[in-house]
């Protein structure tokens, strides 16, 4: 017995309620669908259907056995889909999503390199800073810092988000360098806050192998990373700045790191998309496109001194990266992750 095409007719017969209208569809006698059921059902030791005169039911094993039939004809479908589609250069429409700061000084000045492999590809390429609702919004792709609390998405880890505790010169001179966790309540931070919770992050420190977070006082809170890089830059407070953002800064003398012995909690970038089973050949591409870039880069692999060849050295370098449409990012997201969405 062919069991492959045993199992196609049985779906067949159940999905048309009738052996008739099986056998029609799948251009075979009535004779033939009749035998391969009784010999399946043989085979399997088990009734699948109750058969009167005027309508076919499935019995319990039946029902089990159908789910389990329809599962495996449709994983063969998708593989030999695949490896069709694996013969075409992906094209079509993909609508990314990515913070503000990470895409812009990160993504789009090597957007150039996606688009000579697959010009067939338009991205809409969406900045924001609050997370997204990508069934709602029919979004395809996010990148995404921090840990995916939304079991229904696959996050796939594409590098590490890692911090710096810094002011400027002007804090430090007016309030003192902090020497210890201690030494915290006695300054003032410049606040995160995190999209339409508006809950303000703390500060995180790593001590002894454990994670320590501190409750700053502070004037101001925002939940833009370039206005927070902003704001610690004016002398308003400390902060714990992307890393990728306050080099060049730290290089300048701008900033100044401080309790650089105890660093702040590294967290995870994710590229995120929604759970299916038929992933498009677009999506997959990108995602593995991006984690190869993040890859590349120092700065994201986990290294404690990176240097910044991964970055943009100038304002016109960055200027002079490739434009691409942009999508409105709408919050209202599952996704709403430990993330600083910078």
């Amino acid at each position: 017995m062919d069991r492959l095409q045993a199992m196609k007719v049985f779906t067949r017969v159940v999905d048309t309620n009738s052996f008739t209208r099986a056998a029609d569809t799948l251009d075979l006698p009535r004779a033939s669908v009749t035998t391969i059921i009784q010999n399946l059902e043989a085979h399997l030791k088990v009734r699948l259907l109750q058969r009167t005169t005027r309508r076919l039911s499935l019995t319990p094993d039946g029902a089990a056995y159908y789910e389990r039939c329809v599962r495996i004809l449709d994983d063969i479908e998708e593989t030999e889909s695949s490896l069709s589609q694996a013969q075409r250069a992906p094209r079509g429409r993909l609508r990314v999503d990515m913070p503000s700061a990470l895409g812009k000084m990160v993504v789009m000045p090597k957007l150039d390199e996606f688009h000579e492999r697959y010009p067939d590809i338009e991205l809409m390429v969406g900045f924001g800073d609050k997370p997204v609702d990508l069934i709602q919004e029919g979004v395809d792709c996010v990148i995404r810092i921090g840990t995916l609390q939304d079991s229904s998405l696959v996050a796939r880890r594409i590098g590490v988000f890692q911090r710096v505790t810094v002011a400027s010169p002007l804090y430090l001179e007016k309030n003192g360098t902090p020497q210890s966790i201690e030494d915290l309540q006695n300054h003032t931070a410049v606040n995160y806050f995190l999209g339409r919770s508006s809950r303000v992050m703390d500060l995180t420190f790593v001590v002894d192998g454990q994670t320590t977070e501190v409750k700053m006082r502070g004037n101001i809170a925002v939940n833009d990373a370039e206005a927070y890089v902003a704001s610690g830059l004016k002398g308003v407070g400390l902060l714990q700045a992307p890393r990728f953002m306050a080099l060049p800064h730290l290089s300048s003398g701008e900033l100044v790191e401080v309790m650089s012995q105890w660093k702040p909690l590294p967290l995870p970038i994710s590229a995120v998309y929604p759970h299916n089973r038929h992933l498009s050949p677009t999506v997959r591409v990108f995602v593995d496109w991006v984690a190869e870039l993040f890859g590349r880069c120092p700065l994201f692999s986990g290294q404690a001194d990176a240097e910044r060849r991964c970055l943009p050295t100038t304002e016109a370098e960055t200027a002079r990266a490739p434009t691409v449409r942009r999508s409105v990012a709408v919050s209202g997201a599952p996704v709403e992750a430990l993330e600083m969405a910078v």
